[in-house]
């Protein structure tokens, strides 16, 4: 039931609850001229599956006020103004600060939250009841530039085989973006830190079956195919859950699927139009996730098989303090750099004497990269290559889409973007030096680091 009230408002009846949409018809999705007040009705109208992913979590609130195309930036504390039937809990992060961070558990606080401008849901992968435990280890596929559609479901029809192999069912979707998601109910046993490492487990043993299309690389300059982020399992990482809303021109939405729909699924197929007809339609794919957590024994075993062979850890996320065994958090290519001049001919010295392979058994490469920009907004990031480019002329005709590296950083309340250019392909006497940074953004200015340990 709507009611019109004065001011610009919609008050929404919702499970009982009056909720409050404020600038209903503020365009959210200029494109498909879809409003704030249709994204409210589009959740409304996918609540069971919508809760499904983010019911009894806590949240982070990714927040969009301009809508799809206007900035938008992360706040982990909760609004102090907001309705007192709006629970939450406190979470501390490795920063070593707390907040308080939203819970939703009905359509009303739903609602609620949808009215903040949030476009897409961004929960952490345990329950309130229960901070230190996960109940999800989350494989998200990331392609690398220019890596066709068909890969990323190819890999993701050979990540659910081998989480299957492993004791683990598999609940695939769409990410509503350039990725697939696949996330796997686990017990609430297990730390932050040891799924962390099932999910290295099972990122290499992806790898292994399938050379060069799947990747454990963390470091972009070293990746092929399509990346199988294990950070996405750190504790404070989030991923947009089911029936997200992504901020795309046509508002693609993140859906669930059944595994034999994988193999020809069309993420374009998947947007706030189509999917409330497909879930009035159809049986929610994803409504028995809840029902067999199962045990990450099995991929333990695998990490501590890895381990025995010499593969130690990966980098972890750069807001995190050093790990113990972590790997230098430094780029292969800046290493070589400090470390041996004929890297910045872009010669790759032999690995040392008795020194291993990497987890799959290939030599770790060496590439010559340099760093462009470094900006509060990825629109000033594009500008800066774009000055970079024309001083370049000779050399960018010899880039493909997977030698410019365009990537997305989080900061303490946003994201900033991070341009760099791969010249692998260019001859080593045309290439240009690194030159100082087109924007050079500090996201991290007056920031306090946690010590390591």
């Amino acid at each position: 039931m709507f009611v019109r009230v004065p001011r610009n408002e919609e008050i929404l009846e919702v499970a009982g609850r009056e909720v409050t949409i404020t600038n209903p018809g503020k365009v959210f999705f200029p494109r498909i001229g879809r409003t704030k007040l249709d994204l409210v009705r589009f959740y409304l109208s996918v609540t069971d599956g919508a809760l499904r992913g983010v019911g009894g979590r806590p949240m982070a609130l990714k927040r969009y006020p301009n809508g799809a195309e206007g900035e938008f930036f992360f706040q982990k504390r909760a609004p102090t103004a907001r309705p007192e039937w709006v629970e939450t809990v406190e979470l501390s992060f490795p920063s070593g600060r707390t907040a308080h961070e939203i819970v939703v558990r009905d359509p009303a606080q739903l609602a609620w939250v949808i009215n903040l401008g949030c476009i897409d849901l961004n929960p952490h992968p345990v329950r309130a009841d229960d901070l230190d435990h996960p109940d999800e280890l989350r494989v998200d596929l990331d392609p690398v530039p220019g890596v066709a559609w068909a890969q990323v479901r190819e890999v993701a029809l050979a990540t659910g085989e081998a989480l299957e192999d492993f004791g683990l069912v598999g609940w695939p979707k769409t990410s509503g973006s350039r990725g697939f998601h696949i996330y796997s109910r686990i017990e609430r046993r297990w730390s932050f830190p040891e799924v962390r490492r099932a999910a290295l487990a099972l990122a290499r043993e992806v790898e292994r079956r399938m050379p060069g299309l799947a990747t454990a690389a963390w470091w972009k300059e070293e990746r092929r195919g399509v990346f199988l982020d294990y950070n996405q399992n750190a504790k404070d990482r989030t991923v947009a859950s089911a029936y997200s809303v992504r901020p795309t021109p046509d508002a693609r939405v993140s859906t669930p699927l059944r595994w034999e729909e994988v193999a020809d699924c069309d993420p374009a197929a998947f947007t706030m139009d189509t999917v409330p007809e497909r879930v009035r339609r159809e049986v929610d794919p994803s409504a028995g996730i809840d029902d067999a957590p199962g045990s990450l024994e099995s991929l333990l075993e695998l990490a501590g098989q890895h381990e025995a062979a010499g593969f130690g850890d990966a980098p972890w996320p750069p807001h995190f303090a050093k790990q113990a065994g972590e790997p230098p958090r430094v780029q292969p290519s800046k290493r070589r750099t400090l470390s041996d001049p004929r890297a910045r001919q872009g010669v790759v010295p032999p690995p040392a004497p008795g020194k291993r392979a990497g987890p799959t058994g290939r030599r770790r490469t060496t590439m010559p990269l340099i760093e462009i920009a470094r900006a509060a907004t990825e629109s000033e990031a594009l500008e800066g290559l774009e000055r970079w480019k024309a001083r370049h002329p000779n050399v960018w005709p010899r880039l493909g889409p997977a030698d410019v590296l365009v990537d997305s950083m989080r900061g303490r309340s946003t994201t900033w973007t991070r341009i760099r250019v791969n010249l692998r392909n260019v001859p080593p006497k045309q290439r240009p030096p690194q030159e100082p940074l087109e924007v050079d953004y500090d996201p991290w200015e007056g920031q306090e680091w946690p010590r390591g340990g």
